[in-house]
């Protein structure tokens, strides 16, 4: 560990572009013996007697140091510093973990290397492209009227409640939420509900980011359903994907506002809330076809606001559908009876007669 500390400062040193000293903080996955945190207070000798040090050291110094935990890695910095002064090095690939620190951390500047290519990245373009994907998968998400919560795990601490929380967001943004099961999500199988604008992927926040440009509908983590379902939100550049923090934020109170029009930017104008639950007093069959139908929209002549035009049966938004199935009372003509066709090969059929070349 030393050795590793001191190629990290000499690393580091090249590509920081502050000139101070570095303060080398080192991320272990957590466990019962061992915590990174109480690492940094103990030498090398004494690295058997962590163990019993480590009550002292949370009792005492629990208003001194802040801890931070992502992916099972965790660490801790004094309340005097702050983790945006601080350059992270990850070890490993390019994937959806360091995505995830990406995102997190998005204010420290980031270092990776990759063992298997053996080079140094320090190109933080990809920081920006990640943050405007993400942002753009929020803004999107805000024009849909039918969610889809996919549940991607189910040992996770803390699912059922983020489940619960994010279906209340959903019902009060005037919205209908869908629960799926489907296991590990894939286009194929999320495309067989096409009546979702846009899925609320809970999952384990490793495996939490997907690349939408794959799916039919994008595939958004709960923080950024709080964002997009929150009528008056701000993104503030903070990204937390752990449910812990998530289940802290504060619930937000029923929008009485969602009949005021809200502007979009994919729609270029005003667009007008569905209020789901005006339509529970309608038949309960018809509340997809109600929530899902967007297509058939007026414009005013000022070209500002939408008003929106919902099919009256769940005959019409099937008609809307591009695909419907077969169909069991079919009144076309009658299939003609089969015929045998030829056998052979395509050089040469048995009923053709060969003609040999002359020579």
């Amino acid at each position: 560990m030393h050795d590793l500390k001191e190629a990290l400062a000499d690393e580091g040193s090249k590509v920081s572009s502050s000139s101070s000293t570095l303060d080398i903080c080192c991320a272990d996955a957590l466990s019962s013996a061992v915590k990174p945190s109480k690492m940094q207070k103990t030498s090398d000798r004494q690295a058997a007697a962590v163990t019993d040090l480590s009550d002292d050291f949370e009792s005492s110094d629990a208003e001194v140091y802040k801890s931070y935990s992502i992916g099972g890695l965790t660490w801790s910095l004094s309340n005097d510093r702050k983790i945006k002064d601080y350059l992270l090095f990850w070890i490993g690939s390019d994937n959806s973990a360091f995505a995830n620190i990406v995102l997190t951390f998005n204010d420290c500047e980031i270092v990776r290397y990759d063992a298997t290519e053996k080079c140094l990245t320090t190109d933080v373009s990809q920081t920006t492209r990640i943050l405007k994907r993400r942002y753009y998968l929020v803004e999107k998400a805000k024009d849909a009227n039918v969610v889809g919560i996919v549940v991607g795990t189910l040992g996770v601490a803390g699912y059922l409640h983020m489940i619960h929380q994010i279906k209340d967001l959903i019902t009060k943004a005037g919205k209908k939420a869908y629960m799926l099961v489907v296991g590990r999500p894939n286009p194929a199988k999320l495309a067989n509900f096409p009546e979702c604008d846009v899925f609320v992927y809970v999952s384990c926040p490793q495996t939490a980011l997907f690349d939408s440009k794959e799916f039919l509908a994008p595939v958004i983590t709960p923080f950024e359903a709080m964002l997009a379902f929150r009528r008056g939100s701000l993104w503030t550049g903070e990204y937390t994907m752990e449910f812990r923090d998530l289940i802290d934020m504060p619930s937000s109170e029923a929008d009485t506002n969602l009949a005021e029009p809200r502007y979009s930017f994919f729609e270029g104008g005003y667009v007008e809330e569905l209020d789901v639950e005006e339509n529970d007093n309608d038949k309960d069959g018809l509340a997809l076809a109600v929530a899902t139908e967007k297509a058939l929209r007026l414009r005013d002549e000022d070209r500002n606001t939408l008003a929106k035009i919902t099919p009256k049966s769940g005959a019409e938004y099937l008609a809307m559908r591009s695909y419907q199935g077969l169909d069991i009372n079919y009144d076309g003509p009658a299939p003609k009876p089969l015929l045998i066709g030829r056998t052979g090969r395509a050089a040469g059929y048995e009923d053709e007669k060969l003609v040999k070349p002359e020579y």
